[in-house]
């Protein structure tokens, strides 16, 4: 019998354009081995295509189905019209799994400004999410903020288009092991990512500006972990703090890292996360 015949099969992945709620959204589905395992949608952070994403999902098991997308104006789905707001923007993520056939629970894993939209989710969305995760993120515009410099450096895409510019702040902004290895970032966030027009940055941005959870923390009834960096410029881990105390049922899981950590140290985060939607 050949060695690799007990591999695992690598997982069929699709990727294809949806119109739910009158946006077009292009979605990657990663089908799993396991139809009795619930999918694990991911909910990415600002200006950056799914593809980012793409080391953590090779870290789960393919027995999980992970569904993932870029929001209008970034990576491949085309620009908004209108601007949207998380309110307004929740249900379209709803319809888009109602498009996909998954009309049940999922479990949902918002990553930085995915973390606000996963939030918003669980809220006005509560009977569709089995478990949640918060990577990297915090409660919008009522938290513990970054350093002045570090939020200046957020304001503009450039990051997301030089790669230079990105591999020369890395440290600045995404602490960790960007510190030292600053083309990590670089390579995270240009080896495969797609990018769209930087309207769509900016859209995205203003979707929750002046936003914030806070006030509803205690709403979210889902059990929730969540992940945060102890190195973490652009959220500082005391917010992970803050929500851990104010989410009913939340366990937090703090790393020694950065804000990409999801992304570059995948193959450490992705079992803290399968433990705890397997648990």
């Amino acid at each position: 019998m050949s060695s690799t015949s007990s591999r695992p099969r690598r997982p069929r992945e699709t990727v294809q354009r949806v119109t739910a709620g009158g946006r077009i959204l292009r979605v990657s589905v990663r089908e799993g081995s396991d139809p009795g395992t619930p999918p694990l949608l991911l909910l990415n952070g600002i200006g950056a295509s799914l593809e980012v994403l793409q080391p953590f999902v090779d870290a789960l098991h393919p027995r999980r189905t992970v569904i993932r997308f870029d929001v209008p104006g970034v990576g491949g789905s085309p620009r908004p019209v209108v601007p949207y707001v998380l309110a307004t923007f929740s249900p379209v993520v709803a319809r888009m799994l109602d498009q996909l056939g998954h009309h049940d629970e999922v479990d949902v894993l918002g990553f930085s400004w995915g973390g606000g939209l996963a939030q918003h989710f669980a809220v006005q969305h509560r009977r569709r999410v089995r478990r949640l995760v918060l990577a990297a993120t915090g409660t919008g515009s009522l938290m513990v903020p970054a350093h002045p410099r570090v939020l200046a450096r957020m304001l503009t895409p450039r990051r997301h288009r030089d790669p230079e510019y990105a591999r020369s702040i890395a440290g600045d902004i995404y602490g960790g092991t960007m510190r030292t290895h600053p083309e990590r970032a670089a390579r995270a966030l240009h080896a495969q990512t797609r990018l769209g027009p930087k309207r769509g940055y900016y859209y995205q941005l203003a979707a929750a500006a002046g936003w914030s959870s806070l006030p509803f923390l205690r709403l979210i009834r889902t059990p929730t972990l969540i992940v945060a960096g102890d190195d973490d410029p652009i959220i500082p881990a005391v917010n992970a703090h803050v929500m851990a105390r104010f989410i009913p049922d939340a366990e937090l899981h703090l790393y020694r890292g950065g804000h990409l950590a999801l992304v570059t140290e995948a193959p450490s985060l992705a079992p803290v996360v399968e433990r705890f939607l397997d648990s």
